[in-house]
């Protein structure tokens, strides 16, 4: 079977605070590992006012503490935002927590707007292009210490927790291949350069201790209901909430909208391929897009995030999707 992952913000909706959120971040968490969710992970972001998920590694011990089996981590940590050694620190302290269970998937994006980074770094003078020295760096880390190291991370040197590199171009592609590790995609946002960093990273993949083959994870929105009029109402509210993002006025997650719906049909009915890929539907919809999905790209693995305003909605979408997209076949 084909694996699936969930993708969570830990979206705060309008009306409502993080620590709601958080409360359902876990739920979530400990629904998916009922339903057979390899993975489950956090991204970081910002000054984004309907993501909860900035403290990344805070939120995965929570998350890691109230589940038993599926993998927790990063999807990803922004790693311009933070110096290797802390990085390593963090994931050596879950990993030990939660043996086994760790995955650390690291970007050069810095996850926000220029004002907030600044905020972040104290500076803007750190460089993306720096970003696969980083990466090493952040691997030495978790090496075994040797005698007379100077620095090392403790936890986390002798630990091995596997590094993804996460990416929306093809520069992501290139580094994943170079170091042989595995990739996930972003294309439930950014699916423009989808094909041509699948094929730089499968072609140009060197064997490393962590990864023998390529390995590749792509990210779907997916938004699951009991009929395809229901599940467009629900995906209003992402729909809302990327809209807004685009002209620079990020907001809380809102409630579906079917006056925006109607307005917008165009972009709810094509699934917001041209900008996104999404899964919009009932079951029998979700599945026959994500069969031609798979037999198209040929991920080894799906990561999905569901935009939805309603906790019960969306634990129903997981449910749904689980059920029909745990029948595809691994390619």
């Amino acid at each position: 079977m084909l694996p699936l992952s969930v993708l969570d913000l830990s979206p705060i909706t309008q009306g409502s605070t993080a620590a709601h959120s958080y409360r359902h971040t876990l739920d979530l968490a400990q629904h998916a590992e009922r339903w057979g969710y390899h993975r489950y992970w956090l991204a970081e972001h910002h000054n984004m006012p309907g993501i909860g998920s900035a403290a990344t590694s805070v939120l995965l011990a929570y998350v890691g503490a109230g589940t038993s089996t599926i993998r927790i981590g990063a999807g990803g940590v922004m790693l311009p935002n933070h110096a290797p050694l802390q990085v390593v620190e963090q994931f050596g302290t879950l990993e030990s927590l939660f043996p086994g269970r760790i995955d650390l998937g690291l970007g050069r994006a810095p996850g926000t707007d220029p004002s907030a980074a600044r905020a972040l770094r104290r500076t803007l003078n750190s460089n993306p292009d720096e970003f696969p020295r980083d990466v090493l760096e952040v691997m030495a880390f978790f090496r075994a210490a040797q005698p007379g190291q100077p620095v090392r991370a403790v936890p986390g040197a002798g630990l091995k927790v596997p590094l993804w590199i996460l990416g929306s171009s093809t520069f992501g592609a290139q580094v994943a291949a170079a170091l042989g590790l595995p990739f996930a995609f972003a294309s439930h946002f950014a699916p423009a350069l989808m094909t041509q960093a699948i094929e730089i990273y499968r072609s140009g993949f060197e064997p490393s201790a962590q990864l023998a083959t390529p390995y590749l994870m792509l990210g779907v929105n997916v938004v699951a209901a009991d009929t395809d009029t229901d599940a467009r109402f629900l995906a209003s509210s992402g729909r809302q909430a990327f809209a807004s993002l685009r002209r620079g006025h990020p907001i809380e997650l809102p409630p579906p909208s079917r006056e925006w719906e109607r307005d917008n049909r165009a972009d709810m009915s094509d699934g917001g391929t041209t900008t996104r890929v999404s899964f919009v539907g009932a079951p029998d919809t979700v599945a026959q897009m994500a069969t031609a999905f798979v037999e198209d790209a040929k991920p080894d693995e799906l990561i999905l995030v569901s935009h939805i305003y309603d906790h019960g909605a969306r634990l129903r979408s997981y449910e749904l999707t689980a059920r029909v997209m745990q029948l595809l076949p691994a390619h």
